[in-house]
Parts: structure tokens; C-alpha cells; sequence
């Protein structure tokens, strides 16, 4: 018989603390139920690894339309993406979106990618100690995505800004919120007015507003479609390269397992993604009476996906509190499930794998001061992580 009151925690997902170190809390959401109502947030939380991929593969009960944020404004600015829009119309813009990156056209950006992760890390482990959020995890993508997109001038200057702008304002209409609104805005508003011309010829994003001359995809998506690979790709990768650093200099076993089989690369990012998810939470739209575990989850209710919670269910990990590289996670649920898991995976991916090879290859020992964390309402990243001493190959 389907249990109308779901268990009710007051664990409120965006304050400080939390975001700074979610999984205490994800522990006791999930230890409740696999849906918990929150009342500060005004959701309804799923907490559980089965019940959230199922939720992502669920789009028709689980809508992204107007509904990827916590707060209205946000949700009214993305209307028109594939982001916060469902099939049909989802279909036909993530076509445009994911073009480019394709495994095929990925296979010819390794090379390029491979190349200048390793010649960052072979400079870094030269001076003997470094920074490792500014001078790597936060250098690299910020390349990749530049060159990859076209973006050139002051557009590559503001892209750090501008991607975690993008990532806050999709909170709560919080103190983070309102003070990146603005600088979300200025992303929002030259994306509404960029053309072909404005990017570098041969790239990617000359290539998008190309297909909507063709009338591949509709008129006007060109913009929204650049803003995705710069709102939605960028802050997450950086703070999974920052998660990569961080795991390895604190865990100088696994480590060793990578340096001693490079072979685990891919396996060894994809327990990063698993461990310290990029993503604390994103936004779902109930959009009929559904039952989870005999819990009534109402039509038009916000849902919660956590998918840190999910990533470390003891119900589907061994040991998930572990750090254990020779796990290969291939199911984790960083880059989401179904017809929205990330588009940007396979980017993100090429990037990691690039600077776990390089480290492998080029560090023996790495000595990391305390990393510092702020708190973010949608991306959980370390803001700085100081590299005291390393130890070359």
C-alpha cells in the first residue's frame, strides 16, 4: 500500500556546510528513504542509486522542462535548451549539441589533449610545487574549451566567471544566487547576441551556427547551444580535475596502481566521478502521481536528484566510502542517465584520462596542503589546493 507521507528530514541541501561536505547528510537521507521530503528546499529528494537512474531514464514522469533549477528566474532563462527541455524538442537540439562530440570526432582531439596535459604536468612537477586548482585543473579545460568552441578576445578572459556563474544561479534564489545573477547575465546576454563571425573559423562553434543556416536545428539555438558547452561543461570538469589531484596526493597507493598499469586511467576517473561527485543536485518536475518505494511523490512536485547520494549507495557499491581505482564504476551517475546524461562526457573524459596518464607517467609522490572548499549550490569543487612537494618519476 503506497504510503502518502513520505519521511521528512530538515537537512537543508544548500546550506553552507552541506555543500562544503554533503555525504554525512546523504548518509542519514538515504539511511531514511529512497525519497525524503524536504521542507526547507521544497522537494522531494531521492536518495537512492536504483530509484535515481531510474528517475533519469524516466523523462516523461521526471520533466527537465522548467525545471533543472531551484529558483523560477533561472529555470525561465534556460527555456529553449536541451538542458531544461524534453523530447522532441530535447532530441533535436542535443543532435546539434552533440555533433562534435562524438566518439569519432573525439578520436582527433586526444592527441591535441594528451599532449597539452602532459606538457602542463611536466612543467608543473619541474617547479617542484604548485598550485593545482589555478595552474591545472582550471588551465587545462579552460584551453580545451576555448579552442574547441572558437572563443577568442575578452570571451576567453570571462569564461572562468561566467561557467561558475552559471552553475550557482541554478540554486536557490539564495545570497550565491543573487550576487552571480549578473554575471550570469552577461553569459546569457552575449551568447543572445553572438554570430558566426565572432568565433574562430574551423571551430566547433562556427560549425553549430552553420547548421542552423542549413536549418538543422531551429533558428535562434545557435547561442543557447555555445552556452551549454561553456555554462554546463566547464566548472564541472575543473572540479573534477581538482578531485583528481586531491584523491591521488591523499591516497599515494592508487596512485601507484595507475603509475604501475596506465591502462587504469579510464577506470580511475571514473571512481573520481563516482567518490567526489562534480554535481551536488539537479532539478526534476514530477509531472503525474508516481510511487517510489510505496512513497507517493505528487504530480507537479520538485524532485531532487542527489547524485552524490546515489554515487555512494551501499545498496549498489561495495565498500563506497572507499577510494579503490581498480573499482571502474562504469554506472556512476556523475554524468547523469538516459536522454540527458552529459553531452560534454566524452570531452570531459579525454581530459581527465589525459592528466591521470600524465601524473602517472611524470609524478611518483605528490604532498598536498589542505584543500579549501567554499560552498558552491551546484558544483562541489575545491577552490584551492596547494601542492607542497612532489616527487618526479
Amino acid at each position: 500500500m503506497t504510503d502518502s507521507v513520505p519521511p521528512v528530514s530538515d537537512v537543508d541541501l544548500f546550506d553552507d556546510k552541506v555543500l562544503v561536505d554533503p555525504y554525512p547528510s546523504y548518509t542519514a537521507l538515504r539511511d531514511l528513504g529512497s525519497v525524503v521530503r524536504l521542507p526547507a528546499n521544497g522537494v522531494y529528494a531521492l536518495t537512492r542509486y536504483d530509484v535515481i537512474r531510474n528517475a533519469l531514464a524516466d523523462w516523461e514522469t521526471f520533466s527537465s522542462d522548467g525545471a533543472i533549477g531551484f529558483n523560477p528566474m533561472v529555470n525561465e532563462a534556460l527555456a529553449g535548451t536541451s538542458l531544461a527541455s524534453d523530447p522532441p524538442v530535447h532530441t533535436r537540439l542535443r543532435a546539434a549539441l552533440t555533433a562534435n562530440l562524438s566518439p569519432r570526432a573525439l578520436r582527433g582531439l586526444k592527441g591535441g589533449i594528451d599532449a597539452k596535459a602532459d606538457a602542463l604536468v611536466e612543467e608543473l612537477v619541474g617547479k617542484g610545487a604548485f598550485e593545482a586548482i589555478d595552474e591545472l585543473a582550471r588551465a587545462l579545460p579552460l584551453e580545451v574549451v576555448a579552442d574547441l568552441i572558437g572563443f577568442t578576445g575578452d570571451v576567453r578572459d570571462n569564461m572562468l566567471r561566467w561557467g561558475q556563474a552559471a552553475m550557482q544561479v541554478i540554486g536557490p534564489m539564495n545570497q550565491r544566487t543573487a550576487e552571480n545573477f549578473p554575471i550570469a547575465g552577461e553569459l546569457y546576454g552575449w551568447c543572445s547576441t553572438v554570430t558566426a563571425e565572432d568565433l574562430a573559423p574551423g571551430s566547433v562553434g562556427r560549425g553549430i551556427f552553420e547548421a542552423e543556416a542549413r536549418g538543422e536545428i531551429p533558428a535562434g539555438s545557435a547561442g543557447h547551444i555555445i552556452h551549454q558547452y561553456l555554462g554546463a561543461g566547464v566548472d564541472t570538469t575543473i572540479a573534477a580535475i581538482g578531485n583528481v589531484v586531491a584523491l591521488f596526493a591523499g591516497h599515494p597507493g592508487q596512485l601507484a596502481l595507475v603509475r604501475e598499469n596506465p591502462a587504469l586511467a579510464p577506470a580511475a576517473f571514473n571512481e573520481v566521478l563516482r567518490y567526489w561527485s562534480p554535481i551536488h543536485v539537479w532539478g526534476r518536475r514530477a509531472t503525474r502521481d508516481v510511487e517510489i518505494d510505496g512513497v507517493l511523490v505528487p504530480r507537479g512536485a520538485k524532485v531532487a536528484i542527489l547524485l552524490g547520494a546515489g554515487n555512494r549507495d551501499p545498496r549498489h557499491y561495495e565498500s563506497p566510502d572507499e577510494f579503490l581505482v581498480e573499482r571502474n564504476p562504469v554506472d556512476h551517475l556523475s554524468f547523469g542517465y538516459g536522454p540527458h546524461g552529459c553531452a560534454g562526457q566524452g570531452l570531459a573524459r579525454l581530459e581527465g584520462h589525459a592528466v591521470i596518464g600524465a601524473l602517472a607517467r611524470r609524478v611518483d609522490r605528490l604532498v598536498a596542503g589542505p584543500e579549501v572548499r567554499v560552498p558552491g549550490n551546484i558544483t562541489r569543487s575545491i577552490e584551492e589546493l596547494p601542492v607542497l612537494e612532489v616527487t618526479p618519476t
